[in-house]
């Protein structure tokens, strides 16, 4: 697939930063001209991947969390959220919903809310080295009018 465009940015694992990731993932994607819903569900999906990051891969220290958006031919969005902390020690198991290594007040939800808000999800992740999720959807074509 060909890449059209791509952005990246890079910030800290402060919780204040993921209303500011989502913001510019949604700019990004706005370019593809998508639905208010599909632009929703775009920034519902970073929040989730970027508080994960916030929450669990530096949950005692500040980290860097890197945020990548790419625009593919055929109206593809790809979003990858990367992160240098904790790593997770079972991937299957942390996209079971309701699992969470985050405390009571973790809903243990976040992949499982990726999942249905993107087309496609992959996490990949080494214990101590960090996290990369890969979200990508597919933004519907409307008639111009």
């Amino acid at each position: 697939m060909k890449e059209i465009n791509s952005a990246r940015i890079e910030f800290l694992s402060r919780s204040a930063n993921e209303g500011f990731a989502r913001a510019a993932a949604a700019v990004f994607a706005s370019q593809l001209d998508p639905t208010l819903d599909e632009l929703s569900d775009i920034k519902t999906a970073v929040s989730e991947a970027v508080t994960n990051c916030v929450v669990h891969a530096y949950p005692d220290e500040l980290g860097k969390i890197l945020v990548r958006v790419r625009i593919f031919e055929e109206s593809v969005l790809e979003i990858t959220v990367r992160d240098w902390g904790r790593g997770i020690e079972d991937v299957q198991k942390a996209r079971e919903p309701m699992f969470t290594t985050g405390g009571e007040e973790r809903s243990g939800m976040g992949f499982t809310i990726m999942e249905s808000f993107m087309d496609k999800l992959r996490v990949r992740s080494l214990p101590g080295r960090g996290t990369t999720v890969v979200m990508r959807r597919t933004i519907l074509q409307r008639e111009k009018k």
